[in-house]
């Protein structure tokens, strides 16, 4: 920052990995001091500053990073695993292990998960406001019906979170694999819609988020982008 100020909420997001949504409500909580006096909203901090959260300081530039990682199935996107279920935080370098994702994909799913310590862009990439295309290939257990193919694509399901409509692509003659398309991604969506019509997904691989694809990046492996 040098002798220039900055917003306290983006700074906090830098340094905090979080949004500025979420930075500000920290500082309404009180839980945020700037020079031993409480922040307000709006607060200006300088590089001299000393910032307080929740009584520990925080200092130093946030480099941001941002990290592609293919997923494999059987492990969990949490910080700790879960039960016998490895966590994804084993498999990435130490050096990136404080990062955190953008979104998740439940344990028997596997593919494209974003890592960052930018919490705008986590948000940005998440927040249905901004309408992130998501694209998944997915195998079921029986074919799909085509009367229930046009449910799904063109008139949605019904969910207990609300309603679900997904777009539709046959990627096999026998109607078990499938490209699906969405805009949003609530807790287990994909699975939750078949399910509602009788249907168990097999497998489920995410290959793209946003302008982010997969592409030929192996599983457990990561590729370091810029946004």
């Amino acid at each position: 920052m040098n002798d220039e100020t900055v917003r306290l909420n983006k700074h906090l997001a830098l340094q905090l990995g979080v949004s500025r949504r979420e930075a500000d409500e920290m500082i309404e909580q009180g839980r945020v001091e700037i020079d031993g006096t409480i922040a307000s909203l709006g607060a200006q901090v300088a590089e001299s500053s000393l910032i307080h959260v929740d009584g520990k300081p925080i200092d130093g530039k946030a480099e941001l990073t941002y990290l592609l990682f293919h997923k494999p199935v059987g492990y969990v996107c949490s910080r700790k695993a879960q039960g016998d279920n490895p966590t994804i935080y084993e498999l990435i370098p130490e050096r990136y292990r404080a990062l955190k994702t953008v979104g998740r994909l439940d344990k028997d799913s596997s593919g494209l998960i974003l890592l960052t310590n930018d919490g705008n862009f986590a948000h940005q990439m998440t927040h249905p406001s901004f309408h992130k295309v998501k694209v998944y290939e997915v195998t079921l257990d029986k074919p799909l019906e085509p009367l229930h193919q046009q449910i799904i694509a063109d008139y949605g399901v019904e969910l207990a979170d609300g309603h679900s409509k997904l777009g539709l692509e046959t990627l096999s003659e026998d109607r078990l694999q499938w490209r699906i398309t969405m805009h949003e991604g609530r807790n287990r969506q994909i699975r939750r819609t078949f399910e509602a019509l009788g249907y168990s997904v097999q497998e489920l691989h995410r290959t793209v988020f946003g302008v982010h694809n997969i592409g030929s990046l192996a599983a457990g492996q990561i590729l370091i982008f810029t946004p």
